[in-house]
């Protein structure tokens, strides 16, 4: 009931996220289901079937990939001072950032298994003059349990994932309550001791402020440390590479259908673009963070260097999601490259599947830019406290955008064509 609250009282950019993450979940949860229709329809052919339910896991991955970051950014479910007082620890709020995800994910299976029924004819006259009920196995039954089983995975590994990736920290580093006001207390009485000579009476215990030594500053935030998957994705990227030509000049073909009508390839080189999107994604915080370095390498103004020390610091947050939408976008132009031609037209749930990956990854990316803009909000006052022009922060951030763009587009199109060469030849 907390978490209906909390839904329904949240910002309308909060709502149209969620909103966002139930059409996803719906056009994933169509294609399991036209899967389970064709495997209804061609009940002597389970390879094709057992195919096209493998190739609804690239939308499903997608859509809990951005049910996760929804979740992490939604400000209702944040872990805020006195919210503990009545109850809603870390655990809670985790549980009700599990049970928000869930719900928005189970009305997106909820509306693709009514539009699946309408399609097929069972609710009304079947629409479209019949034109879908040969791909939705209109003349079978619906097996309910097998539909709802198929529907219930998104919902269940969203919530899943919600609950690991917002699982309360480990707090006992930083002690609460008295415990800590004690200790405050102990810590500024050894300081005055360490100060004030032994024996000394009350009046002596202030120095005069020329002969007292002044306290020691307390030690800045160590720097968040670069992160360590760029070496390891190029290592999985240049795998992936050669898998790709290896398996293009050792099999001739496998009978493997590729999405957009490309029949009879090595299914090797499925393997082969999975490991390439592996390695962008590894490699994209290394990425970023380099970039932020390569900003601010040679005598950098204030423009540079704020621009440089925010990518570095949002490296993690940034780069992944930018390593997903490289991934994709390599893999959207080397299908196109290939589909020009002579090729078959991309059916329609072929696109559906193009569109829910591709809109899952860009809108993953901006709900991270978000966060990453809202968590640099103070910093970004007190410069314009300090005087900064207002145009500043807007500067760095077109900046930051520049320099992605001219790191990880060259990058793009040189992973797009390697990856379309075995096919093309």
């Amino acid at each position: 009931m907390l978490a209906l609250r909390l839904a329904r009282r949240a910002h309308p950019v909060v709502q149209i996220r969620r909103l966002l993450v139930t059409a996803a979940t719906a056009g994933t949860g169509f294609l399991l289901l036209c899967a389970l229709g064709h495997a209804m329809a061609h009940p002597h052919a389970p390879a094709g079937s057992v195919l096209r339910l493998a190739w609804c896991a690239a939308p499903a991955a997608a859509t809990v990939y951005f049910a996760v970051t929804v979740a992490r950014t939604d400000p209702g479910t944040r872990p805020r001072p006195g919210l503990s007082a009545i109850g809603l620890g870390p655990g809670r709020l985790m549980a009700i950032s599990a049970v928000t995800t869930a719900l928005s994910t189970v009305l997106g299976s909820l509306l693709a298994l009514f539009f699946f029924l309408h399609l097929r004819g069972d609710l009304t006259g079947t629409p479209f003059d019949g034109a879908a009920t040969d791909a939705l196995a209109a003349g079978h039954p619906l097996p309910l349990p097998a539909a709802l089983t198929l529907l219930s995975l998104v919902p269940a590994v969203s919530s899943v994932t919600t609950a690991l990736v917002l699982r309360p920290k480990d707090t006992r580093a930083r002690p609460a309550g008295l415990r800590t006001r004690f200790m405050v207390y102990d810590t500024f009485d050894i300081r005055r001791r360490a100060v004030c000579p032994a024996g000394a009476t009350r009046y002596e215990e202030e120095p005069d402020e020329e002969t007292a030594e002044p306290l020691e500053p307390a030690d800045p935030p160590a720097p968040r440390p670069a992160p360590g998957g760029l070496p390891w994705g190029v290592a999985v990227l240049a795998a992936g590479l050669a898998v790709e030509l290896y398996a293009a000049d050792s099999d001739p073909g496998t009978g493997l259908t590729l999405p957009g009508g490309l029949a009879n390839s090595p299914a090797g080189v499925l393997g082969g673009w999975l490991l390439t999107a592996l390695g962008l994604i590894l490699a994209g915080p290394g990425l970023t963070h380099l970039t932020g370095r390569l900003l601010q390498a040679v005598r950098p103004g204030a423009l540079r260097l704020l621009a440089g020390r925010v990518l570095q610091e949002e490296g993690r947050r940034i780069g992944r999601p930018l390593g997903v939408v490289c991934a994709v976008a390599s893999g959207a132009y080397a299908m196109v490259t290939l589909s020009s031609g002579a090729r078959p037209t991309v059916g329609p749930l072929t696109l559906l599947g193009a569109l829910v990956v591709a809109g899952c990854a860009v809108l993953t990316l901006a709900t991270a830019a978000v966060e990453a803009r809202r968590a640099h909000a103070d910093t970004t006052a007190a410069l314009l406290r300090l005087g900064a022009p207002n145009a500043l922060p807007r500067q760095a951030a077109l900046l930051r955008a520049g320099a992605l763009i001219a790191v990880f587009g060259p990058l793009t199109w040189t992973v797009a064509e390697l990856a379309a060469l075995p096919l093309a030849t």
